[in-house]
């Protein structure tokens, strides 16, 4: 559980149904078998990773928007939450990009 990476990268490409979604983020990120499959369960393991450096790559957003539509904007407003855990103590160990070909862009 929580083996520290120096990039931990969500790659949902290759997604073609929504706990396939679920399953990516739980290797991704290293998430316990427990890991409920929902978005709560998503924002208690991701603050369970909290006291230690955390950068989170996306890749393949597009296709959850295609698929999935409003999760996408869920599972943003989750990171951007955990970006901002306990008003900023932790927002300058915590990078998440979203990557589309060459282009990144950091949630803030």
């Amino acid at each position: 559980m929580y083996q520290y990476k120096e990039v931990y990268t969500i790659d949902f490409t290759d997604v073609e149904y929504y706990l396939q979604m679920h399953l990516v983020i739980k290797e991704a990120l290293d998430f316990p078998d427990y890991y409920g499959c929902n978005w709560d369960a998503f924002w208690d393991c991701l603050t369970d990773m909290v006291g230690c450096p955390v950068h989170i790559e996306i890749i393949g957003l597009e296709v959850i928007v295609k698929k999935f539509g409003d999760t996408e904007k869920t599972m943003i407003d989750i990171l951007k939450e955990f970006k901002h855990y306990e008003n900023d103590r932790y927002v300058n160990e915590i990078e998440i990009e979203i990557i589309s070909g060459e282009t990144r862009v950091s949630l803030s």
